[in-house]
């Protein structure tokens, strides 16, 4: 297969700093788009993937899967979109679209395993997917999503991981204008989380150490912020919430969240991965018909949902625009959580 030679960022290794390299991208096929990159939003699974802090990562490693560009090709059966168009790319570039996931519009959790934005098996090639730090990407149609021609590029970016993430469960579980729902950590993911449910409609609250958080909080949208190491706060909303979106990346104890959940309510773990510490407690789950759950970004059809859905109601991401290079400084800050409230690349800096 014919390939072309393009700039991008990456990491040689897990040690390495993201710098200059070339990679290589396949000429389109008959069902594929070709994507000159605009914006690409940073995330946390950039920097996870970068350090190896999952395992797995085969290098070199360019990371990026909130990207949004415009359309410079597209093959000979592609229908969606046109050269000129404004489209996006999120976190899945292929799946197998046979396996029951696949048919049920539920790619994110393809049986045979989908294929990622970067770090993933690129079939075509042979060799791994690399993400949207990079001057271009070609992506079959399928996975490529049309962008509604009111939002801001760069604030829209932000939405192919962030946005999808939380829309995905607040979907799932059907929130509208009755529910009341909770948010636990403002960062990327918590601040559009707060945004979506209050577009669906819902009483929304977040849930956070401090009250410092109070008036960004009620800026984005939120009703109320209860001070969750405050235990007579805490008390005041049990049994409140239907549903909590949980975004914080690291082990931390749930059983304060469980509840404040009502009878047949679900907490649901969008940002960590991996063990829960201190050890959850199953009586308040069994008297009250409580859930704690678990939910992976979404599939095309419900990203293209939450799109438009953004589109009717003028919902971006709160951003901080960056160069290229400036991207090891901002990999430093997100650890730092020093970003209101995603990093995204301005990619004319790689030009």
């Amino acid at each position: 297969m014919e390939t072309t030679k393009i700039k991008a960022y990456g990491v040689q290794s897990a040690v390495d700093t993201l710098k200059l390299i070339d990679i290589q991208r396949r000429e389109i096929t008959a069902n594929d788009i070709e994507i000159d990159i605009l914006y690409c939003g940073v995330c946390h699974s950039d920097l996870h993937t970068a350090r190896n802090d999952w395992g797995g990562t085969v290098y070199p490693a360019v990371p990026g899967h909130e990207i949004v560009g415009k359309v410079t090709k597209v093959g000979s059966s592609v229908t969606k979109l046109k050269v000129g168009d404004y489209a996006a790319v999120g976190c899945l570039v292929d799946s197998c679209r046979t396996c029951a996931s696949c048919k049920d519009d539920l790619e994110q959790y393809c049986l045979n395993g989908f294929t990622g934005t970067y770090n993933g098996k690129d079939k075509h090639l042979g060799t791994q997917t690399f993400g949207g730090y990079s001057e271009k990407v070609v992506v079959d149609e399928h996975f490529v999503l049309k962008v509604p021609a009111n939002l801001d590029l760069a604030a829209t970016a932000p939405l192919l991981c962030a946005g999808i993430t939380t829309w995905s469960p607040l979907r799932h579980w059907k929130v509208g204008k009755d529910s009341k729902v909770a948010v636990v950590g403002l960062g990327g993911l918590g601040h559009m989380a707060i945004k979506l449910a209050k577009g669906l409609g819902a009483h929304v609250s977040l849930f956070s150490r401090s009250a410092s958080k109070t008036k960004d909080a009620i800026a984005l949208g939120a009703d109320d912020v209860i001070i969750s190491s405050d235990n007579a706060h805490m008390n005041s909303v049990k049994g409140k919430f239907d549903l909590i979106i949980d975004t914080v990346p690291y082990v931390h104890d749930v059983n304060p969240y469980v509840a404040t959940l009502n009878i047949s309510g679900t907490l649901v773990l969008v940002g960590y991965l991996g063990g829960l510490e201190p050890i959850v407690n199953s009586v308040p789950m069994i008297l009250g018909r409580k859930s704690i759950a678990g939910s992976l970004i979404g599939g095309l059809a419900e990203t293209q949902e939450m799109l438009d859905f953004c589109g009717e109601h003028n919902i971006v991401s709160d951003i901080e625009l960056i160069n290229i290079q400036d991207i090891n400084e901002a990999y430093e800050r997100m650890l730092k959580s020093d970003v209101h409230y995603r990093f995204v690349i301005d990619m004319a800096s790689l030009k």
